[in-house]
């Protein structure tokens, strides 16, 4: 399988490898009742070592053509540790260059700035070598944390989105944010 790794200060930003699916499940294990309220329902199937090797193998695949970009945290003081993840799907080229943004982070490893300064190499990333012209992410309004990290990297705010997605057991309101590339040059478009 493919290796790559964004490296920050603190963190390495990998593309999961069959060794690190025991860390996923115990990641998603641990923080069940807290992504609970933020995630979509997931099936109890992530919870499963098997499921996240399957998981891994359609990781790479996209990487490799290019549809979506999923990279896991693990702090450079424990590479046993899942401690977040950042995923860019729904990649389109063309005249859109765009995609959505998603994150999560261990509850434990929050107010530590971890998420920010993992989101600043990753958006980096996909500007300027998957160039990309606009990224997306979506919050609940509730989730002041993720508003004010969003507007930290420059997010602007778009608009509302009512009744968005399902999650903790009722259609959520979003607000949608994007932030552009700048340097974006349209002969990239090819």
């Amino acid at each position: 399988m493919a290796k790559f790794v964004l490296e920050t200060k603190r963190l390495l930003l990998v593309l999961p490898q069959p060794e690190h699916a025991v860390m996923q499940r115990v990641f998603l294990e641990r923080n069940r009742d807290h992504f609970v309220h933020w995630d979509p329902p997931v099936s109890e199937d992530v919870y499963t070592d098997v499921y996240w090797h399957d998981q891994i193998t359609s990781i790479h695949k996209a990487f490799a053509d290019r549809s979506a970009i999923r990279l896991w945290m693990q702090s450079r003081d424990d590479l046993s540790t899942v401690v977040g993840s950042i995923g860019f799907s729904q990649i389109f080229r063309g005249p859109f260059c765009s995609c959505l943004m998603g994150y999560k982070i261990d509850q434990a490893y929050e107010g530590r700035g971890l998420m920010h300064e993992a989101l600043e190499a990753a958006i980096r990333f996909m500007f300027i070598e998957q160039k990309l012209h606009r990224i997306g992410a979506n919050y609940r309004p509730e989730n002041i944390r993720s508003g004010k990290l969003l507007a930290n990297l420059g997010f602007r705010i778009d608009g509302f989105s009512k009744d968005y997605l399902f999650i903790d057991g009722a259609w959520r309101d979003h607000v949608l944010t994007s932030i552009t590339n700048d340097a974006f040059r349209p002969e990239w478009l090819g």
